[in-house]
């Protein structure tokens, strides 16, 4: 197993494989009241201070009452951004009386202008194309609205691109428009759906960022075998799931959130938990 803690993402950026999740320092839940949001910008500087190199947002995370904004504090807490930070964003959704629902790819320009507004950049380091709600929408083309997104990738206002939320045939798919940096799926110990991109992402050295790596507050980790697991390191089921995750592969990151700044200091200290193979074997085997 490869224990480094970097990741060359798109070939040229050198981040940690251990990240920040900004979708709960808005709020709680997906959107629900707002929280403090000096406290927001507090738990940004603390992760920065601890070496995170690579924030995941989108200008769609914020409080229901639109008053705080992931993006927003995330220039306020960190612009000018230091040497070395990538800030990767999505693009995809547009939110509605009736939900989500998917942007048009002449939508699209707006959506990232919006990101680059907000986050005080010229060029966005990556944006993903999401699509989709919670499930994969197998059978969905997200060719035009990725060919989209690759214009604005030669027009400089795009480093790198993403997908997120797919299956392995949309992959393919998008591949075959432009260079896929990185994937964004749901995955975590507990779901190890499409297996197949993971594979792939893998094959190409292509970035693997689960989405809800500690399940999202949707899925119980706690098996009693994750907790032996734990308990043997002196460390939290949510330190094991992280360190399984950078172990599995040097192409995997892991970007969990927190809105507190104690919740932020237990996960990155999964950088010191290293699992032996024994024990990464009885993981395998919960999947």
């Amino acid at each position: 197993m490869d224990t480094s803690h970097e990741f060359r993402l798109g070939g040229d950026l050198v981040i940690d494989r251990l990240g920040f999740g900004a979708m709960r320092l808005p709020t709680a839940g997906f959107h629900g009241p707002p929280r403090d949001p000096e406290t927001g910008r507090a738990v940004l500087r603390r992760a920065v201070e601890l070496g995170v190199s690579h924030i995941d947002t989108a200008a769609f995370y914020r409080s229901s009452d639109g008053t705080v904004r992931a993006n927003t504090l995330i220039r306020e807490a960190l612009h000018p951004y230091p040497r070395g930070l990538v800030i990767a964003t999505k693009v995809g959704p547009i939110f509605g009386a009736n939900g989500p629902a998917p942007a048009p790819p002449a939508k699209l320009r707006a959506l990232v202008e919006e990101n680059l507004e907000t986050l005080g950049v010229d060029r966005l380091d990556l944006v993903y194309l999401r699509i989709g709600a919670m499930e994969v929408p197998h059978g969905e083309s997200l060719g035009k609205r990725f060919e989209a997104l690759a214009a604005l990738r030669e027009e400089g206002l795009i480093r790198h691109l993403g997908v997120s939320n797919i299956d392995a045939v949309q992959l393919a798919e998008a591949r075959a428009i432009a260079p896929v940096a990185a994937v964004q799926n749901h995955f975590h110990l507990a779901k190890r759906d499409e297996a197949a991109v993971f594979d792939a992402c893998v094959k190409g050295g292509i970035a693997f960022a689960p989405f809800f790596p500690l399940g999202g507050g949707m899925t119980d980790l706690n098996g009693e075998r994750v907790a032996k697991i734990a308990a043997r390191h002196r460390a939290s089921v949510s330190q094991i799931a992280l360190a399984w995750l950078l172990a599995l592969s040097p192409v995997t990151l892991a970007i969990p959130g927190s809105g507190s700044i104690a919740h932020l200091e237990e996960n990155l200290a999964a950088r010191s938990i290293t699992l032996s193979s024994d024990e990464l074997a009885e993981l395998q085997g919960l999947g």
